[in-house]
């Protein structure tokens, strides 16, 4: 056998073995190759999107290797000056802790507080800090893979996006509402340039928790209707197939139904297509049938029943992954279908989930008015007005009455398909309306209310995707989920949860995933200004806009500032001094940091550093420039990656380049450069270069938090 020929039998005897051994829906998943007519998002004919209920990103996934957990190095820090993991009740520290689901009740953790009140004082507009005061202790409990091993293997089968976000800093009825509208305010008030109120916008849970049945006596509703028109109703006016798979008198009483807080939905007679489509019961056994028959819509939707949900209290991670198998399985038993469907899975909100990443927001109030931090784009109509004080927490007094609407928390965020196996990581920023996004880029539509300012910072999921060579990985084994109820009913007979008297730090699985190519070019430049402020400059050279979070360390107690950067497009801050001395940390997308340290002085030390790379050649260079009057010896160092120290003087006016191989990396990299004999300068820079080229995550990462 010719030796190419004998490795490719090899390769294929090992896969085939490998499938064997997934159960039957899974091996049919992981078997299909996807339809490839295109090379492009064209192939997708069909889109199945499942939303679950209440986990956040680190409460699932903290520990797992390759994303953005508990292994991050670059934590942001709080008023303390302890790093993010440090959250206090109020008075005591209570760090993450594992639930332990061997001796404990802990697979059934206790519901927290998830309202826009609670939700505000905990994220304490960016600086955190007392997480379990007002979501209760059990905000920082997360699982590890034994615990939840249905979740990770799906992650490590397909796709984990770490920076996929809820929409709105609160419950289950906001999220919903942008998840299938695009917004939860007015879109119209928002084009006016006005903030909205709770007559026009939906802050705590309202609008889609109903009364009543279906057919009859019908639904009634709270609160007013919205108008704006909903996913369903352009998709309904493109002639695009959609559907609603769901018990509509067992979707936790409208609650999983973000449609039902619109006009459209509510005065839908049962002949028209919305409520025949959206209304109506379609459960999953005619979803089976549906895809049986080649019959699958091109966008639907599934509801799940609330013990299904995954939501605390009420379901658990094993009964949301047996409902999760359940939809593959359908899904999976006609080759022809799951060959060209991408199926979504993901989460409305966090619950009260401790994470630990700051989410990307409009800039926060200052309570004497002014707005901490600057953005590109116009942000007026983006921010919640709550004249009287009803949904602010008489304990969160940091900012006044005007408050950003989002993003959240992070949550889980699966893509499952055919393009998107292999154990990847995507880590573009985005939210629910990112799969908004999505279906208009597949079907050429747009959803109107989707603000401008989340079409800047959120993503549209594409490139989680290959759509180009998508038949060539391997897959992972996924276990059996099916006995869910019999096991919490087990489980539930143990001791509850609690924290640990002395909670140990929590470990995150070392090694890296094969990560997606961002569309990210960010660089922030720190220079002194002739009036002896600090500035500092934002620059974005990608194709997507970001979100920068600057935590001025000299003063911890202040709203950290945030600045939205458009693509192609820059802007500039400056800070006041104290005692001549500035310490600014700066946080952006996928691990890019930016660190400021040193003092003012008009003989001491300046330098302009710039970081750039040359992605043809796989270099990468610091340029350093002397801006000051004397030449003291400063020190480069590579603090990660590859051992780099270099003593260099650099005089006045002259530039000092250092190159280095980016390629051997994965363009990951972490510099310092301070002066050698004193601490006046010192600066750090460390990201990922993105080269258009799909590479590894943070190989750094897995270690103690």
């Amino acid at each position: 056998m010719p030796k190419n020929n004998r490795r490719d039998f090899l390769r294929s005897a090992a896969s085939a073995a490998a499938l064997a051994a997934f159960p039957p829906a899974i091996r049919r998943a992981l078997a299909i190759p996807a339809a490839q007519q295109h090379g492009s998002i064209e192939d997708v004919q069909h889109i199945v999107i499942l939303m679950q209920e209440n986990r956040s990103f680190d409460h699932y996934f903290g520990t797992m290797r390759g994303v953005r957990g508990f292994g991050d190095r670059h934590p942001i820090p709080l008023a303390s000056g302890k790093p993010v993991w440090y959250q206090s009740d109020g008075t005591k520290e209570i760090p993450p802790y594992h639930l332990d689901s061997k001796t404990t009740s802990a697979i059934k953790v206790p519901g927290t507080p998830h309202g826009f009140s609670d939700s505000q004082a905990a994220w304490n507009q960016g600086k955190f800090g007392e997480w379990p005061r007002f979501k209760t202790q059990y905000a920082m409990g997360y699982y590890q893979r034994e615990d939840i091993p249905f979740q990770f293997a799906l992650a490590d089968a397909f796709t984990i996006c770490d920076a996929y976000h809820c929409s709105i800093t609160t419950g289950t009825d906001p999220n919903r509402i942008i998840f299938w509208s695009g917004s939860n305010f007015n879109p119209d008030v928002l084009a006016r340039g006005q903030n909205c109120t709770d007559t026009d916008s939906e802050p705590n849970n309202l609008r889609c928790w109903i009364k009543g049945a279906l057919p009859e006596p019908g639904y009634t509703y709270q609160g007013s209707a919205f108008r704006w028109p909903t996913i369903p109703d352009v998709l309904e006016t493109a002639g695009i197939s959609w559907r609603f798979y769901q018990d509509p008198n067992n979707n936790w009483t409208g609650a999983m139904h973000g449609c039902l807080a619109f006009e459209s939905f509510r005065t839908a007679g049962m002949e028209s297509p919305i409520y025949k489509k959206g209304m109506a019961n379609w459960p999953l056994e005619r979803f089976a049938e549906d895809v049986a028959k080649g019959e699958l819509p091109q966008v639907c939707w599934v509801l799940p029943p609330s013990v299904w949900s995954e939501h605390p209290s009420a379901s658990s991670p094993l009964e949301g992954a047996e409902f999760t198998a359940k939809v593959l399985n359908a899904l999976t038993a006609n080759p022809d279908v799951w060959s060209k469907t991408v199926f979504i899975l993901t989460f409305d909100e966090n619950d009260g989930q401790f994470d630990h990443v700051p989410p990307p927001a409009v800039p926060s109030y200052n309570l004497d008015g002014s707005l901490g931090g600057k953005s590109t784009i116009d942000l007026t109509g983006e921010y919640f007005s709550d004249p009287e004080g009803k949904y602010i927490h008489a304990a969160d007094t940091i900012s006044g009455r005007v408050r950003p609407w989002g993003l959240g928390p992070r949550v889980p965020m699966y893509i499952v398909s055919p393009w998107s196996k292999g154990g990847w990581v995507n880590s573009q920023v985005s939210d629910h309306t990112s799969v908004a996004q999505f279906l208009e880029r597949r079907f050429r539509i747009t959803i109107p209310a989707i603000s401008p300012w989340h079409r800047v910072v959120s993503g549209d999921l594409t490139s989680a995707f290959d759509f180009i060579n998508p038949n060539a990985d391997p897959f992972p084994k996924l276990p059996d989920a099916s006995g869910s109820v019999q096991a919490v009913a087990l489980q539930s007979t143990r001791p509850k949860p609690d924290p640990p008297e002395n909670p140990l730090a929590p470990l995150q699985e070392s090694g890296v995933r094969q990560s997606r190519a961002l569309p990210y070019q960010l660089e922030v430049e720190g220079s002194i200004q002739l009036d002896e402020r600090f500035a500092l400059n934002f620059r974005n050279d990608g194709s997507q806009g970001a979100v920068f979070h600057v935590y001025d360390k000299l003063h911890l107690d202040r709203i950290p500032r945030r600045y939205t950067v458009e693509a192609n497009k820059s802007l500039n801050d400056s800070w006041s001094l104290s005692d001549r001395k500035y310490d600014l940390q700066v946080h952006g997308p996928n691990g890019f940091l930016r660190e400021f340290r040193g003092e003012t002085g008009r003989s001491g030390p300046q330098f302009e550093i710039r970081l750039a790379y040359d992605s043809s050649r796989g270099q990468g260079f610091l340029r350093i420039r002397n801006v000051g009057k004397s030449a003291p010896k400063i020190r480069i160092q590579s603090n990660e990656y590859f051992n780099f120290v270099q003593d260099v003087s650099i005089a006045p006016r002259e530039v000092y380049q250092h190159y280095w191989s980016g390629g051997s990396n994965s363009y990951w990299y972490d510099f310092s450069i301070s002066t050698v004999e004193d601490t006046n300068f010192w600066q750090r820079l460390a990201g990922r270069i993105e080269t258009e080229a799909d590479s590894i995550s943070d190989p750094a990462m897995g270690r103690l938090a």
